[in-house]
């Protein structure tokens, strides 16, 4: 009951009635579209800075990482393809499908019913841990990070996750990056040997 009670406090102070044009930006914030000229942004610098070989490496090693990040929230939450392997795990519901807190999703909508994991967390976490590592440059660092504490946070501001969501979809996605790190520098490796 004690870590469901400061998870509860937290979220409350964290999530507030924003105005349209917050809910808007972070509607944004929260999906695909508005990242993907920094995705692109990525493959580029990687191609500069490790040629086609980098670009196929790191594409592989994502997919891997944010799939397997995705898998795992998703067995968590009871859906895909896996969801019968923890069936009888107590999956949490969304702060939306909570009592007392249904009030609180700044116009979203309705998500599933479940959020024990991130899939969001887990899989930008996964992305700017990858991206950061391969492209060691400290302002992409800073920037990747702010996109992952940016996305992280719209997910509380539309009561679709508590804050012990969020951790665990990030430590999830930390645990990913360190699977798609060690697949980049193998087959990158590997792709650079059979150039030369």
């Amino acid at each position: 009951m004690g870590s469901i009670t400061w998870d509860w406090t937290l979220f409350e102070l964290l999530n507030f009635d924003g105005p349209t044009a917050l809910d808007a930006t972070m509607r944004l914030v929260s999906g695909i579209k508005l990242w993907v000229p920094l995705y692109i942004l990525i493959i580029y610098i990687v191609w500069r800075k490790h040629s086609w070989q980098g670009v196929v490496a790191l594409i592989v090693a994502m997919a891997v990482a944010i799939g397997f990040a995705d898998l795992v929230a998703g067995i968590f939450k009871h859906q895909g393809p896996l969801k019968d392997l923890w069936a009888s795990f107590p999956a949490r519901p969304r702060p939306m499908h909570t009592e007392g807190l249904e009030a609180f999703t700044n116009g979203y909508g309705n998500a599933g019913l479940n959020g024990s994991v991130s899939a969001h967390a887990a899989t930008i976490t996964a992305i700017a841990i990858l991206a950061a590592k391969i492209i060691s440059k400290r302002w992409m660092t800073i920037l990747l990070g702010i996109v992952a504490v940016a996305v992280c946070y719209s997910r509380i501001y539309f009561a679709c996750h508590f804050p012990q969501d969020i951790l665990l979809g990030a430590l999830l996605g930390t645990l990913s990056a360190v699977v798609g790190l060690w697949i980049f520098h193998r087959l990158h490796g590997r792709l650079t040997k059979e150039k030369n």
